[in-house]
């Protein structure tokens, strides 16, 4: 199954969902709500997912069950071969809780990762990491991040690979790496390269089994928000040593690579943010429709009004700059822009939802034993990882400035659709 298709030649814009994709999203619908939302009661610390892998691991067999499992990957791989742009309608079901995700095998990092090694693996890569990661048999992380420079800059990465004869040998220190305690492969970014003018052309990928002597999970600070099973821990690389085949595409091609998987997962992130302020604004709507003060239900306040007035529009908008972003990566149109300003966009939509739902739960919205505060606080980190928003800002006005300096509109800096 795929959901790509050509642009309509005419007749205009088409927001009817295919047959079998409309299929697909109903049965992802139905295991959410059947399945996934009543589960959310037996996981004793939401903060701590790794000792909700039973669960887990339940309900992933229910996913398979109903053929919902995996289905960002080809079919060779288990699942059916869905585009962007349908895994980004699949992500906002899923994103309405912290378990739905991970049920059906299509979370961060793992996602990311198992797109990476289509894009970039050898076929041995393939059937050592990408199917057993397809199967659910082991986790995986990508470790990029350093605490010891501005890792926004890429270029500022510390850790190195240096080759040895028939091996890759490794050193550095890593930090928030997503899913790193417990998984069994790491996508670790290094630099392999010592020419300053080369820039990012210094940097590749390499695949580290986490077994591999020398490699250590240090510790696992407590982040706010964005919680993921295995954590998000300090990694300590010491002299670690792989073999030359272990390299993920080509010498020097990090960052080409890491920058097309970034962009699926980036919009995948905006769309599980959209699911999760839809559940907060309904959770929102249905306060103000039970409760009363000063003599009349709370929806009957004007100002109460206004935040889920302004909470449906922030979701408006954010639905659609990730769905049209989504039709140009799956279309093959240069896209880099739109995903800059769908990323920084959404994040911050979903931090003004999240709020506005803390707010209407008064005291409820603070309450960490209930879903608002938890979704407050994976909103703020939302707008952080995966780039911060002031870089893509950078990146969205430097666009717009190097257009106009060409003497052009900055129409097609700016979304435009013709």
């Amino acid at each position: 199954m795929t959901t790509a298709s050509a642009p309509p030649a005419s007749g205009g814009l088409d927001f009817t969902i295919p047959a079998d994709l409309r299929d697909v999203l109903d049965r992802v619908r139905a295991f959410v709500d059947e399945e996934v939302l009543p589960a959310e009661a037996e996981v004793v610390d939401p903060e701590d997912l790794a000792a909700a892998w039973p669960i887990i691991e339940r309900l992933r067999d229910g996913a398979r069950e109903r053929g919902i499992y995996t289905p960002h990957l080809p079919e060779r791989f288990g699942g059916f071969g869905i585009g962007v742009l349908g895994m980004s309608l699949i992500n906002e079901i899923c994103g309405v809780s912290m378990l739905a995700s991970l049920a059906i095998n299509a979370m961060a990092p793992d996602e990311g990762n198992m797109h990476t090694l289509l894009m970039a693996g050898t076929e041995e890569q393939l059937e050592t990491w990408l199917r057993p990661l397809a199967e659910g048999r082991i986790r995986s992380c990508f470790a990029m991040t350093e605490p010891d420079v501005a890792s926004s800059d890429p270029t500022n990465l510390q850790t190195t690979a240096v080759r040895d004869g028939d091996e890759w040998v490794l050193n550095g220190t890593k930090w928030c790496i997503s899913g790193g305690d417990g998984a069994g492969i790491a996508i670790v970014v290094a630099k392999t390269g010592t020419d300053d003018a080369a820039g990012h052309r210094n940097y590749s990928l390499i695949l580290v089994p986490t077994d591999t002597p020398g490699w250590r999970v240090a510790r696992d600070p407590e982040f706010m928000g964005a919680h993921y099973v295995g954590g998000h821990p300090v990694i300590e690389i010491d002299n670690v040593r792989v073999p030359a085949s272990n390299l993920l595409g080509n010498e020097g091609e990090g960052f080409v690579i890491a920058q097309k998987r970034l962009a699926g997962g980036r919009l995948a992130h905006a769309m599980r943010w959209i699911g999760a302020s839809q559940r907060v604004l309904d959770l929102a709507a249905e306060r103000l429709i039970s409760r009363t003060a000063f003599g009349k239900e709370l929806a009957e306040q004007q100002a109460l009004q206004f935040m889920i007035a302004d909470s449906a529009m922030d979701l408006y908008a954010s639905r659609l700059m990730v769905l049209h972003t989504a039709w140009k990566v799956e279309h093959g149109m240069p896209h880099r822009q739109e995903v800059a300003m769908t990323k920084t966009f959404v994040s911050e939509a979903f931090g003004r939802i999240a709020d506005r739902a803390v707010q209407i739960h008064g005291a409820a919205g603070i309450a960490k034993d209930l879903p608002v505060a938890r979704i407050y606080e994976d909103a703020r980190s939302a707008r952080i990882y995966d780039g911060a928003s002031e870089v893509h800002r950078m990146v969205i006005a430097r666009t717009c400035l190097q257009l106009a300096r060409k003497g052009e509109s900055t129409r097609s800096g700016a979304g435009d659709l013709t």
